[in-house]
């Protein structure tokens, strides 16, 4: 049975995570994540849970193929899940099309407790009972349970092929509908790019993305509803602030390219002590002398320089984070909590909500002290991403002040 007998309400668990890695290593990575995973949804035991995973596939996704069959059979019919006899999966696996494909895969899953639960089909504008196990893959564009967009090009045009873009999905338990939008934001092309500006250029391509979505989803073409926006934001440190506070009293040498006069790397090093290099800077090498600082006290003391949300204040709410930075981690098997040194450790990996499903979450915190906001598998390798969940119980009524909205829905 999910849940604890005696907490009321609906059991939540939303899961983000970049799975590439799993894609290009599954024989020594796929195993430990996938009992990472299970072991969170032992002990949250959600009613309904959703999982969005981004590099779904990985850098090759025809060279993936049968992994990723092999990936979406387990979740469906693992003993581990065997009470959730409902789902929906989607796929995008249209990897040919460089016009749309996004790499992303949306999975939801409903325990065989829970009663009246609904998906909205967007075309026919009407919620639909949620009945047995379904796949959707290669063409999302056509499916009604969704709505699917890649980023135009220009939104980042120094990336050739970029496969970025959201999935967004709409439920309706007990009365409160909300919308679920899977999301993947542009990375940093250069950490010495990164480093010229503070905020960077890469955090205003991220700002113009992540606003499309927002305005896309509260537009005039549906009633406006609660929404969780969960996935790889890409949010970086301000690189510029960091690095001034990482070598306060560093002096630093510039190399440049022999032929072009560029700027290819930067050194840091103590003024005194030897000289002692402190931090080296590539256009993807990160080096600093002393990894500890992005994980004593699991890093909070640089969530200062954590600011890429701060635009989004009075739309995007989220809880308190308490755990590293959940990128970029080995994807060596051995070492579970080693970071690599290709960027500077960042909160990628998040899950924000609007201000009315902040006090959908909120209110079940104060009733029942069950929310938690947390990371997977801190000391086992699970690939460059850690994956982030957040795990909360909507309350019996939550949605009771919108129900005659969803009543005239008629649901078939």
């Amino acid at each position: 049975m999910a849940g604890k007998a005696a907490a009321p309400g609906t059991a939540v668990l939303l899961v983000t995570a970049n799975v590439g890695s799993l894609f290009d290593d599954p024989e020594n990575l796929q195993k430990n994540w996938l009992r990472e995973f299970y072991q969170v949804v032992h002990t949250h035991k959600p009613h309904f849970m959703a999982l969005h995973c981004q590099e779904f596939g990985g850098k090759n996704y025809e060279a993936s193929m049968s992994h990723v069959d092999k990936f979406v059979k387990e979740l469906l019919s693992s003993d581990a899940m065997k009470e959730y006899n409902r789902a929906r999966v989607y796929l995008d696996e249209n990897y040919k099309s460089q016009e749309h494909f996004t790499a992303l895969g949306s999975f939801y899953f409903l325990h065989e407790s829970l009663k009246n639960i609904y998906q909205f089909d967007f075309k026919a504008k009407k919620y639909k009972k949620v009945t047995g196990k379904e796949i959707y893959s290669d063409t999302l564009e056509s499916t009604p349970m969704l709505e699917k967009e890649k980023f135009p090009q220009d939104y980042f045009p120094e990336c050739k092929w970029s496969r970025k873009g959201f999935i967004r999905t709409r439920w309706c338990i007990a009365d409160c509908a909300f919308d679920l939008v899977n999301i993947h934001l542009f990375h940093d092309a250069s950490n010495l790019v990164a480093w010229e500006t503070s905020p960077s250029v890469y955090s205003g391509i991220r700002h113009k993305a992540l606003g499309y979505v927002l305005d896309r989803i509260i537009d005039q073409r549906f009633e406006k509803v609660s929404y969780f926006v969960f996935g790889d934001f890409n949010f970086r440190l301000d690189s510029k602030s960091v690095v001034e506070t990482l070598c306060t009293k560093a002096t630093m040498q510039t190399v440049r390219a022999a032929d072009t006069n560029e700027v290819v790397k930067l050194i840091f090093r103590e003024s005194d002590n030897d000289r002692k290099v402190m931090l080296q800077l590539e256009k993807k090498l990160f080096d600093y002398v002393d990894q500890e600082v992005f994980r004593d006290n699991n890093g909070t003391a640089l969530l200062e320089f954590d600011k890429e949300l701060s635009v989004f204040k009075d739309r995007l709410y989220e809880l308190d984070i308490s755990f590293p930075p959940s990128y970029p981690y080995s994807e060596d098997a051995r070492q579970g909590e080693q970071y690599m040194n290709t960027r500077c450790p960042a909160w990628c990996d998040r899950i924000l909500m609007s201000p009315s499903a902040k006090e959908l979450v909120l209110r079940s915190e104060s009733e029942e002290k069950v929310v938690t906001y947390d990371h997977i598998g801190p000391n086992v390798c699970m690939g460059d991403h850690k994956p982030v969940f957040l795990a909360f119980r909507i309350m019996p009524g939550a949605g009771k002040p919108h129900a005659h909205v969803h009543k005239c829905c008629v649901v078939q």
